[in-house]
């Protein structure tokens, strides 16, 4: 015994020797306050809110911890915070830090071999997890390791209430696995928050923090005890199962568990906007106007499922300030490729870029409102072969008016009007109006009046936002920290004026749509609809004074729709979501008014192609009565050889007996320029030299040219000696070999 005495004795004059030159040695933290820990508290999740500060979407960033938002003391249910201090620091509102009975129990314990409950306190804990140079990892901490503990422990119960070291915590301790803090653990494994744990949930989750990677049995195990000296074992009952059930959630497959509250109502603008964890973001998005999108588009959907549609995607545009307030970026559950951003995915454009198209020749004054185009069969010569445009329903409607052609969406005056333009002036206007189209126009060619060109529907709908402002376009905001765009004038403001009143147009898109249709709203709007090749995309894109919305339907996967047309497919929601946001603002009606430079003027035709009418014009273009243009004044153009056209010579026919035939349409006299120099000046039909005098009756132009290798430019003047038409060319094959020749006779002699 006496041994046994002196045996302890020595082994406390070396714990006290030991606890003195830790003492001298431990390092002194600089000890944060409760509000740095608060502020510097990081959530594994980001935030998405709307203009008004209401949370719209969360989500995770940080693959490591699962940490959701700092959740305060009393939000936290009493039944956990009864069962941490019963379970882990019974006197924790009685010590400073540190508990020393505690202590001297342990010690007395670990002397004798025996379990103990433990000495470190929550406080304790708390300091080891505020400071990485304490942290306990998979060694236990040293002598000098906890001695600094003991002191940051202490110097916290100085400087922290209690409330607070309770508070941070529950917000900082580890449960299992990745997630850390008790809001992440609540949400996980029982689907709520904090505040409605039950006691069975609070004694599952104190558990936790002792074991947090024991077994569900071991974990039950604890939990029963700690319900036991609360007095409430008959939670035991079920308790394993119930346990089992629970910590199931935790594993693997947690990423499809829920752990917020966040309506989850913008997945796609969020990943856009948020990058960091903890990261809040007030963006441009009405929540109201955001959620009536999602159910808007949903309803469509679901009564369209039988017709091959399930994706779909709305935007919604301020026209002031450029704010985007609804971006809802596909169907959710109605999609297989949920993920797919439709608001940002590239799809043909349809129909829908015909207004910019004849805005432009109005613009140019090559058009007017009131000017026939034709709407007949074409063929147009490409360099990849003839290009033969057709109308929606296959029919033609004859002479039609520009007004009708843009309203009821007729394919044919689009491509003539094109013709007119050309290409790549009409490129070159969508990529001002930033469409960021990937080629150029020579690339598109004539199908780009029909919406060959891969478009975003933000891009297109903030084009229609341009319209809407008569000419004027910025980009757009999404975060209210962005700043404020500025405008500029891309498009005429008369023109654009009278675009905005063809799309508003009921009775001109009539010929195609009829009069009651899904574009006729309760207030002033216009839209124009359009739908890709072979039914792939749908959209409805229009604005009133104040919104534009834009809205596509279709599949991400690139598959047909089946029998859906621009009114039954994306125009039915573009006309609910219009309605509610002027039913919600209570917004009076409010019709553009006629810009300067725009004159409106009664008209009539003079065959009768169309009913007298008012109709609006830019200065200068006025007309009362409308007359159908000669032939030979209009379609000035060469023929032949196309433009980019490839001849290869026979190398087995004489170079004087081939010969290429240009030719041209809609000149009475005219000259050719091939590379820069004069060919003869020639009569109408004939070929032949002779003078200008040529009836205008006649109104075609050809000449003979005996080809030569290499790339030429082909120009047809008019009788000012101005450039009226333009094509370049190539021929190929080189020019027979005068010896070879020579040879061939001589054989054959």
């Amino acid at each position: 015994m006496d041994g046994e005495v002196s045996s302890i004795g020595i082994r406390c004059r070396r714990l006290g020797a030991a606890l003195l030159l830790a003492l001298s040695a431990a390092p002194v933290h600089a000890l944060q306050s409760f509000a740095d820990v608060q502020q510097e508290f990081r959530s594994s999740e980001a935030s998405l809110y709307d203009r008004k500060g209401q949370l719209l979407q969360q989500i995770r960033l940080n693959p490591n911890e699962r940490r959701l938002s700092w959740v305060a003391l009393e939000d936290v249910s009493p039944a956990l915070r009864n069962a941490l201090v019963a379970s882990e620091d019974r006197r924790f509102y009685q010590h400073s830090g540190v508990d020393w009975n505690a202590v001297a129990a342990a010690a007395w314990g670990n002397l004798w071999n025996t379990k103990t409950r433990g000495a470190s306190t929550i406080t304790m804990q708390l300091a080891g997890l505020l400071d990485d140079d304490l942290r306990r990892r998979t060694a236990p901490r040293s002598i000098q390791q906890k001695v600094s503990q003991v002191m940051v422990a202490q110097l916290l119960e100085r400087n922290w209430r209690k409330d607070q070291i309770l508070e941070a915590y529950l917000n900082l301790v580890s449960f299992r696995g990745e997630l850390v803090g008790i809001h992440a653990l609540s949400r996980v494994l029982f689907g709520k928050h904090p505040s409605g744990l039950s006691q069975r949930e609070a004694a599952i989750a104190v558990a936790l923090i002792r074991g947090p990677n024991a077994t569900p049995v071991r974990v039950a195990q604890r939990a029963c005890r700690i319900l036991q000296e609360q007095r409430a074992a008959q939670e035991c009952k079920g308790l394993e199962d119930f346990t089992l059930l629970a910590l199931v959630r935790s594993g693997s497959n947690s990423e499809v568990i829920v752990t917020t509250t966040a309506p989850q109502l913008a997945p796609h603008l969020a990943r856009k906007l948020l990058r960091t964890p903890g990261q809040a973001v007030r963006s441009t998005l009405d929540a109201g106007v955001q959620r009536f999108a999602n159910d808007a588009l949903r309803r469509q959907l679901a009564a369209l499922v039988e017709r091959n549609i399930e994706d779909g995607a709305i935007v919604v545009l301020d026209n002031a300030s450029g704010d985007v307030l609804a971006w809802v970026g596909s169907s959710g559950s109605f999609s297989n490729a949920a993920e797919v951003d439709g608001v940002l995915a590239l799809r043909q454009a349809g129909s829908t870029l015909k207004p910019f198209l004849y805005e432009l020749a109005i613009e140019k004054k090559w058009l007017t409102a009131a000017s026939i185009l034709n709407d007949s069969a074409i063929n147009l010569p490409t360099a990849s072969g003839l290009y033969i445009p057709q109308n929606y329903d296959k029919q033609f409607k004859g002479l039609v008016s520009a007004r009708t052609a843009l309203a009821s969406s007729l394919n044919i005056p689009a491509v003539r009007t094109l013709v007119t333009v050309t290409p790549t002036t009409f490129f070159e206007r969508l990529q001002g109006l930033g469409f960021q189209l990937r080629e150029s126009g020579d690339y598109y060619g004539y199908s780009l009046a029909l919406g060959s060109a891969d478009v975003s529907l933000l891009a297109l709908s903030n084009a229609y936002r341009a319209l809407a402002n008569q000419g004027r376009y910025s980009g757009v905001r999404t975060a209210l920290s962005d700043p404020a765009v500025t405008m500029h004038k891309v498009m005429d403001q008369g023109a654009s004026f009278i675009i905005g009143d063809i799309l508003a147009d009921r009775s001109a898109r009539s010929r195609t749509f009829g009069l009651e249709n899904a574009l006729s709203t309760r207030v002033w709007a216009a839209v124009k609809t359009g739908t890709s090749k072979d039914m792939r995309d749908n959209w409805a894109v229009g604005y009133s004074d104040r919104y534009t919305v834009g809205v596509w339907v279709g599949n991400a996967s690139g598959l047909p729709m089946w029998d859906v047309s621009g009114v039954t497919g994306a125009a039915p929601i573009w006309q609910e979501v219009m309605q509610y946001l002027h039913t919600r603002d209570q917004l009076r009606q409010q019709i553009p008014q006629k810009p300067a430079g725009v004159v409106q003027q009664d008209i009539r035709y003079a065959d009768k192609l169309e009913a007298p009418r008012q109709e609006y014009f830019l200065a200068g273009t006025e007309q009362s009565l409308i007359t159908t243009a000669r032939s030979d004044d209009i379609n000035i153009a060469i023929r032949y050889p196309t433009p980019g056209m490839l001849v290869a010579l026979d190398p087995d026919i004489p170079p004087q007996r081939q010969r290429i035939r240009f030719a041209a349409d809609g000149l009475s006299s005219g000259t050719w320029r091939l590379d820069g120099k004069l060919l003869t000046s020639l009569a109408p039909k004939t070929g032949k030299k002779a003078s200008l005098q040529a009836t205008a009756s006649d109104s075609q132009l050809v000449f003979d040219w005996m080809p030569w290798p290499g790339r030429h430019v082909l120009e047809l003047l008019d009788h000012k000696m101005t450039v009226v038409d333009q094509v370049r060319f190539e021929v190929r094959g080189a020019v027979e070999n005068v010896a070879q020749q020579k040879s061939s006779r001589a054989t054959k002699k």
